[in-house]
């Protein structure tokens, strides 16, 4: 038997047809005295410590166990009962990623609320939008910073309480503000077993979990709807894949309940609500929540962690501290390419031979143990998602014994539509779909003399399963516009509908979408994709991001930007040229390596960044890195000109999305100027 039968046929316990509430509590039955959650000391004025749990030790991970964790969820659960919560009250998430979000969102769902959720980097303006568009009853803010956010825009919306998760002082001459330690008080005082597992058991897999809204890259957020189903849907098709079917190899890694995992990406976002939050919990796994971004590495040491999700910026940030700590001499710089060399000729080979196979212990032994060690040396489960992933950047973390199991989905499918399976990687493929998932390509929406060297189907993915949102929150016409009616006149069906895996059957009309692809009803993904002839999906591109090129030429600009992610010059690039006579990009450069490099050359560079960057030699050195990245490309594909530019795309300026994908716009707005440069002369 393969693995996509075995996939298909597996059944445990923690697959089946629950609500996401039930579907927590059974999990805590399964594993009441297994760790949980682990939460940092010294980060945060917990509102909770003292009545639900104690403190922990200041830079330290304390563990709670499922059994605690039940007791908190059941009593915020029946505190947010006294505060008006009912069955589809739309209750919004404003904090960023930890315990106590998680705790929430159990306990909200167990209580029959809708959450919706909103990004800590949110303006005031967003905030408003974000949370009068679901008409919010209630938010529960992560401390007095963004609850004051909340309250600047508060006239303009019907909120009915807040709960700040942080302690707050100063609020006394308001009744609608309160702490989550306030709410686990009323809950504990006012808890009712019966009602609580009542509420659960009335909870249909077709009522509304949550509204995530879309990133808003290409105009005003939607906010995707996603029933309890679609959620239970992901996670069964995830446990199927990650989980310990009795077919794996012993070392082939899996997900169950000896996992660790380390939360840090946003919980708003549906990538880590369902990969970092359903999944492990449902399988019975421990979340520890790291501290903040840039404490990734520190975290991951004391937590020794055996999986974690990201998306390919933070694999490309990790990668490079790790190559720059290898970089501090000469000798370990040059020992590092030696490795990395080894390793990622060892990863390739199909029968690597004692030669290299003895090369690679040493290689191993020398340099990439200690990589692993100083991320807990215990990582066997890399998910990446998100966005697409460098292969080269991939192959690289492979070579270390760090894998990367890349994946690709969307909001509106909650959202895995596709993985590597471990017991058969693809690099350089966002994987194979899902046992219960099924996908098509339609062709007629893509140029096929573009894509005329890729064997199998090239078009916009097409998705159909038990995992696809009914449609956007007051949004009917976005709705129509996201599905089709009738299946492509071209294209191919990949079908891996799971029709005997204890899934819920699902009603077209009231859930929104087919349980298989007879009803024809289809999601749009908006991306291009490469299907192959052995199933793997290969992203190309999305859709609206394709460049056309004055001669009538299509380029995939997702490729080109990837290439650059293992690159030790440039740090960023984004490629533009619609509409023009050739492919441009504008680049970010490793200030440190360049200076580093400009020092080494007995060069004396500006100390101005945007100095720097319009220096011919710095340019001429870049030249280089571009001429090498467009050796793997076709000719009408290659950057013919650049522009470098000394701003980072990030979040904080506004460049980048929460889940850090570019925000094409704004980045060309920015640098309209240099765009205008790249083609003055064309």
């Amino acid at each position: 038997m393969g693995w996509r039968d075995a996939e298909r046929e597996y059944v445990d316990a923690v697959i089946g047809d629950t609500p996401l509430g039930q579907l927590f509590e059974d999990a805590a039955a399964r594993n009441a005295n297994r760790p949980a959650q682990q939460y940092k000391g010294g980060v945060y004025e917990r509102s909770l410590t003292g009545s639900a749990l104690p403190a922990a030790t200041p830079g330290e991970f304390r563990p709670i166990s499922y059994a605690e964790m039940r007791t908190i969820v059941r009593r915020l659960s029946a505190g947010f009962r006294t505060l008006g919560v009912e069955r589809d009250d739309r209750i919004a998430i404003f904090s960023a990623t930890r315990m106590e979000w998680a705790q929430s969102d159990f306990a909200l769902l167990s209580a029959g609320a809708v959450v919706t959720t909103v990004y800590t980097g949110s303006s005031s303006d967003q905030v408003r939008y974000l949370l009068d568009d679901p008409d919010a009853d209630g938010v529960v803010v992560e401390n007095e910073t963004l609850l004051e956010r909340v309250l600047a825009v508060e006239d303009d919306l019907d909120l009915e309480f807040l709960v700040s998760i942080d302690a707050l002082e100063g609020y006394d001459d308001r009744d609608d503000i309160l702490t989550l330690g306030e709410v686990y008080d009323r809950g504990e005082e006012t808890f009712d077993r019966e009602a609580y597992e009542t509420r659960l058991a009335e909870t249909s897999l077709d009522d509304l979990a949550s509204l995530i809204y879309t990133s808003g890259t290409t105009g005003q957020p939607k906010g995707v709807q996603l029933t309890h189903g679609n959620f239970r849907a992901n996670v069964n098709g995830v446990r199927k894949r990650f989980g310990p079917r009795p077919d794996k190899a012993d070392d082939v890694p899996t997900l169950d309940e000896e996992s660790v995992a380390v939360s840090y990406l946003p919980l708003a976002h549906v990538f880590e609500r369902t990969a970092g939050h359903f999944v492990p919990f449902a399988s019975g796994a421990c979340v520890a929540y790291a501290e903040r971004p840039d404490t990734l590495q520190e975290d991951f040491s004391a937590v020794e962690p055996s999986m974690a999700t990201s998306v390919p910026r933070v694999y490309e940030t990790i990668y490079d501290a790790i190559r720059d700590e290898a970089s501090d001499s000469s000798a370990k710089a040059r020992l590092f390419e030696w490795a990395t060399d080894i390793g990622v000729a060892h990863q390739q080979a199909d029968s690597p031979g004692p030669l290299l196979s003895a090369k690679q212990t040493i290689a191993d032994k020398l340099v990439f143990s200690s990589v692993r060690d100083a991320l807990g040396g215990n990582l066997e489960l890399l998910i990446s998602g998100g966005g697409s992933l460098s292969a080269e950047l991939c192959r690289l973390y492979h070579a270390m014994g760090l894998p990367i199991y890349e994946g690709y989905g969307l909001t509106e499918t909650a959202p895995v539509v596709s993985t590597n399976p471990p017991e058969a990687v693809q690099i350089g493929t966002i994987g194979s779909p899902l046992s219960n998932v099924e996908v098509r390509v339609d062709e007629t929406v893509v140029d096929q003399a573009a894509f005329a060297d890729d064997p199998g189907t090239v078009g916009e993915l097409l998705v159909c399963g038990p995992n696809v949102t009914q449609g956007y929150w007051n949004d009917p016409a976005a709705t129509r516009r996201a599905f089709t009616d009738d299946a492509p006149e071209r294209g191919t069906a990949l079908e891996s509908t799971n029709r005997s895996s204890g899934q819920p059957s699902r009603d077209d009309d009231a859930a929104g979408k087919p349980a298989d692809a007879s009803t024809g009803r289809w999601f749009r993904t908006g991306d291009v994709i490469h299907i192959r002839p052995d199933g793997y999906l290969e992203f190309r591109d999305r859709l609206k991001q394709l460049i056309v090129l004055s001669t009538g030429k299509n380029v995939a600009p997702g490729p080109l930007e990837d290439a650059f992610a293992a690159s030790e010059v440039v740090d960023q690039a984004m490629v533009v040229g619609d509409g023009e006579k050739f492919v441009g990009a504008l680049l970010v450069p490793n200030e440190a390596h360049i200076r580093s490099w400009a020092e080494r050359e007995g060069i004396e560079l500006p100390t101005d960044s945007q100095a720097m960057c319009d220096d011919e030699r710095v340019r001429a050195y870049v030249q280089r890195e571009v001429d090498r990245i467009n050796e793997d490309f076709q000719a009408h594909e290659t950057i013919k000109q650049f522009e470098l530019v000394p701003r980072e795309f990030t979040e904080e300026n506004d460049m980048l999305t929460p889940t850090m994908k570019k925000k094409r716009r704004v980045i060309m707005d920015r640098f309209e100027d240099r765009i205008d440069r790249l083609y003055a002369s064309a």
